[in-house]
């Protein structure tokens, strides 16, 4: 099913392109909560914080590719708003996926060359060292896999179909919790097991797809006369590809960085960061998914010109993100302890506790990263990546300052590290919006 964002219903076609793209995302964020669940009940709490920190290190090296991805998916739906543009697609598919898999390789290698130097700066404590080597040299070999099914993903998006990339990840989960079990629990492998179990769901997926999109997906995949360079074409692909995915290696590298010092608190706090920063962005991906999604309905409409549907869809938007997590918030607010609960056995007090309370700092504003990624969204779409940017380095910058500055005093400890960031969420909201009314397109 292809969408057509230039006509028609508004929120219901954004609605209707949402709902695959938060089942999708849901099922991707769940490679790592199983990992978690499992590892957390079956390998012990060093394991635990081993493969948590990894998660946090893996979030900022796929980043770079997914921010690639995103902006190549803009330029894509710029030009299926324009019309006629088939040819011009077609090469800007081919220089895309040569640009962002040469960058996959090489940060695959240098991942892999300074792997020691990246352990170190993350303050690892020593009883997790291991596990965390064992886990992330395993791990790094599906950045492939990574690159190849976000990248087919953003192309089938971008043409208005978000419904097939759900069917190969519901797949990959399946193969990644039986293989989660059998090696975890069965062969009890540990950290290397729980990675291999990823590695190889993820790889299933990648080549399910990429099959899927050179049999159905016929008319936009380059042939032989499409493949060849176009400077003009490259130019605004990188203008796009290059600008999305700083913005979201900023915004990685800033959490990254809050990794760092929230493991100088010790395993405890690790292990609880681990688990709430997984609740955290299950909890949140609906509302990331509705700003991806928006992102495609402005695209198109940029591409056709039509700012009357731009405008009306940057206000409805705002409402539902408004409604949708008011609910998402209330009930991680109540549901934080259960939610804990589910990730490690109840003898470990001390990790439930921090982590309900990082869940009921944080997760009770999640309307100001809702906005944000709405902002994201539009910014990339209307050709102004350098904004995204710009409110990326005010969020997180804000962030990280509060957290070092206040963290390390005993009046607010780790809770500052919580706290920092929704009031980075809301300033970063705060100059985006203002200067959508500056710009008078919204």
């Amino acid at each position: 099913m292809q969408i057509d964002f230039t006509t028609g219903s508004i929120g219901k076609k954004i609605f209707l392109f949402t709902l695959p793209l938060m089942a999708g995302d849901v099922f991707q964020q769940l490679y790592n909560v199983v990992d978690t669940l499992i590892v957390g009940r079956y390998a012990g709490v060093a394991v635990l914080a081993a493969v948590g920190s990894s998660y946090t290190l893996m979030t900022f090296l796929s980043s770079v590719l997914i921010g690639l991805c995103m902006g190549s998916s803009a330029w894509l739906s710029i030009q299926v708003g324009r019309g006629g543009q088939e040819g011009r697609m077609r090469t800007g598919l081919f220089l895309s996926f040569l640009l962002i898999g040469i960058l996959m390789a090489i940060l695959t290698g240098a991942s892999y060359l300074f792997l020691p130097q990246i352990i170190h700066i993350l303050q690892i404590p020593p009883d997790v060292v291991t596990p965390m080597k064992e886990y992330l040299t395993i791990i790094l070999m599906g950045m492939g896999a990574v690159f190849l099914l976000n990248y087919l993903a953003a192309f089938l998006r971008a043409i208005g179909n978000s419904v097939a990339p759900l069917y190969f990840l519901a797949g990959a989960m399946v193969i990644n919790i039986v293989l989660d079990l059998y090696f975890i629990v069965s062969l009890h492998m540990g950290a290397s097991g729980a990675a291999w179990a990823t590695v190889i769901s993820q790889y299933a997926a990648a080549v399910g797809l990429a099959l899927y999109c050179a049999g159905k997906m016929a008319p936009f995949w380059p042939k032989a006369a499409d493949r060849h360079w176009d400077r003009s074409i490259f130019k605004e692909m990188c203008n796009l590809s290059l600008m999305t995915s700083v913005q979201q290696s900023i915004m990685n590298l800033g959490i990254l960085a809050i990794q760092g010092l929230v493991n100088s608190f010790g395993t405890v706090i690790m292990a609880a960061f681990s688990i709430a920063v997984k609740i955290d962005t299950l909890a949140y991906t609906p509302v990331q998914d509705y700003g991806n999604a928006f992102s495609t309905f402005v695209a198109q409409n940029y591409g056709a010109g039509r700012w009357d549907r731009i405008r009306k869809g940057v206000h409805l938007s705002l409402w539902i993100l408004l409604f949708f997590c008011g609910i998402i918030s209330a009930i991680v607010w109540f549901a934080a302890a259960p939610l804990m609960g589910i990730f490690v056995d109840a003898s470990e007090t001390a990790v439930i506790a921090e982590g309900v309370r990082y869940l009921r700092i944080e997760g009770s504003l999640y309307i100001g990263i809702g906005i944000l990624f709405l902002l994201y969204g539009y910014y990339r779409a209307i050709n102004s990546p350098f904004m995204s940017i710009v409110l990326t380095v005010i969020s997180l910058g804000t962030r990280v300052a509060l957290a070092f500055l206040l963290a390390p005093l005993p009046q607010f400890g780790v809770s500052a590290i919580w706290a920092a960031i929704p009031i980075g969420w809301f300033l970063a909201d705060m100059v985006g919006l203002l200067w959508m009314r500056r710009m008078r397109t919204a």
